[in-house]
């Protein structure tokens, strides 16, 4: 999730403005040799957990597929945490390391199109996070009871903050993950996919969780505290959805109230983008002591049983008050994030301009379109266009916090000029199932909607995406006469625009040369329809 608000967030991105990149940043950011020759299967995680020592220790078991015979695999843990052993078919390995790299010298012959497995041992205090979930990591909390409340956040930082992984989005477990958490015995444990086994023994209690889908390393997560559960089914459009819902014991009756809205927003997710991509893993909520995040199939929630953003409007137009931003945001992100993946963080407007703009298609569903667009046009107040929304690849370098605001208005502005509602809906849908537990690239959702529209989109992408420039349209007005001309544009960009002349719309056609229409009227004013994300100046 990651919002933009926060002034340590803002600060952190203005810095990377002035980042030099690192052989660790590429080791860490871009697809070495050592990752590109196997593909993840499986992940098999084992973790125990020492609330007091703030300490936890497991086992990771890797269950691979071999692409090319190499004897050289790379593996993420940062520090402080540390691989204890790695063993392979019964035969410890020995590795290297650089930083948070770690490079395995494989024994066993490794051939192509064979299934393989590594297991992982380690240990340690894990960092703690700052300010969760920006600056993440694991948060060592208590509830009001003095009960440990503890929980994971590691989308930026990287869930080799705290278990060894092949820490790059490219590659999810095709076949999904075990994660089985062991804690205190007075404490529940709860992570992503289904419950499906409950050990007891005389101090702690294990939890296993499955996961049957492909699933991004981030999503994973561990959320430990005095959990009570409730849940209901939800008529879908694959079948009935289970809809669970994990809160802290005092909560339980204001999470019920206010997680009336989640079968609300599957409703309007389902029309928009298809059906939740996760049905055979569930759909959770689970309340966590940081503001939350949108863990696969455990979207975790800490908006304080709040409408809007901690009580914020974050449009200033009264309907982001209408629904809790948390819950809807962040499991807006379950077709956009974890269903569509981006393949390099660079991409991240992927994740979050189509998920920014989920919050408006949610208002549109329930309180109709004006209510959508109002709102939307409204979070334009945030954006600082101080760098492109792509970032640098190969680096992990994420790009502007434009991605949110930006982002959900370029969408918003693509809307205008497809002219249909329905297709619209069909590009947003077709989307989640062209890309259904897919890795993407920029490229291939900008092809993709330019293809489904119709519309050469080329010069709008690389305006909008690549600089940070907006087009200005510049205007004079000379009695029935209409002047135009687009300014700060690539070249080549030409979008066309509704103007309000009178009050009455018209479609005008600038480029970078003036232009002129004459009408029938006497032109007293002239404004472009706010839908579209430019600026407008007269000029005299």
């Amino acid at each position: 999730m990651k919002h933009f608000l926060l002034v340590a967030f803002l600060f952190s991105f203005t810095m990377l403005q002035a980042q030099e990149f690192t052989r660790a940043d590429t080791l860490r950011g871009s697809i070495t040799p050592e990752r590109a020759w196997w593909d993840v299967l499986y992940y098999d995680l084992d973790v125990e957990v020492f609330p007091e020592e703030k300490f936890i220790k497991g086992t990771n078991i890797i269950t691979y597929k071999v692409l090319r015979k190499e004897d050289v695999m790379q593996i993420d843990l940062q520090a402080p945490m540390q691989l204890d052993s790695i063993v392979q078919d019964g035969v410890a390995l020995s590795f290297t390391s650089e930083g948070a790299a770690h490079f395995i010298s494989l024994k066993q012959k490794q051939k192509k199109g064979s299934q393989q497995q590594l297991e992982l041992y380690f240990s340690g205090k894990p960092q703690e996070a700052k300010n969760a979930p920006w600056d993440g990591g694991w948060s060592w909390k208590r509830d009001n009871n003095d009960n440990h409340f503890i929980a994971t956040s590691n989308q930026g930082i990287g869930s080799s903050i705290w278990w060894p992984n092949k820490d790059h989005a490219y590659d999810e477990p095709d076949n999904g993950a075990r994660i089985r958490i062991t804690a205190p015995k007075s404490l529940t444990s709860v992570a992503n996919g289904r419950l499906t086994k409950i050990i007891e023994d005389a101090e702690t209690t294990s939890y296993e969780w499955k996961v049957s889908n492909p699933i991004n390393n981030y999503g994973i997560n561990i959320n430990i505290g005095d959990y009570v559960n409730f849940k209901e089914k939800y008529e879908g459009l694959k079948g009935y959805l289970d809809m669970d819902y994990w809160v802290l014991r005092d909560n339980l009756e204001k999470a019920k109230e206010q997680f009336e809205q989640a079968p609300k927003m599957m409703k309007a997710f389902e029309h928009w983008f298809g059906p939740y991509p996760f049905y055979e893993d569930s759909f959770k909520l689970v309340e966590v002591p940081y503001l939350g995040m949108e863990h696969q199939s455990s979207v975790t929630y800490g908006n304080r049983y709040k409408n809007g953003y901690l009580g914020r409007d974050l449009s200033g137009t009264g309907w982001g008050l209408k629904f809790d931003f948390i819950i809807i945001h962040e499991a807006g992100h379950e077709w956009f994030a974890n269903n569509i993946t981006h393949i390099d963080v660079a991409d991240m407007w992927i994740h979050e301009g189509f998920t920014a703009y989920s919050e408006g298609l949610y208002l549109d569903y329930h309180f109709g379109k004006e209510a959508a667009a109002q709102y939307t046009i409204g979070t334009r107040r945030s954006i600082r266009n101080d760098r492109p929304l792509i970032g640098t690849y190969n680096v992990h370098q994420e790009g502007s916090s434009d991605m949110y605001y930006k982002g959900a208005n370029i969408l918003h502005t693509l809307r205008q000029l497809i002219e249909d509602d329905e297709k619209w809906r069909d590009i947003l849908r077709g989307l989640n199932k062209e890309f259904y537990h897919q890795t993407v690239s920029s490229k291939q959702v900008e092809t993709y909607i330019s293809e489904l529209s119709g519309i050469d989109l080329t010069e709008f992408w690389e305006q909008y995406l690549r600089t940070t420039n907006i087009p200005k349209v510049e205007y004079k007005i000379d009695g029935k006469n209409l002047s135009f001309r687009y300014t700060n544009i690539v070249e080549g960009f030409d979008m066309p625009i509704i103007i309000v002349l009178n009050d009455k719309e018209k479609w005008i056609f600038p480029e970078n040369g003036w232009k002129t229409l004459s009408y029938e009227f006497k032109i007293e004013n002239a404004k472009v329809k706010r839908d579209f994300y430019v600026d407008f100046q007269q000029i005299d």
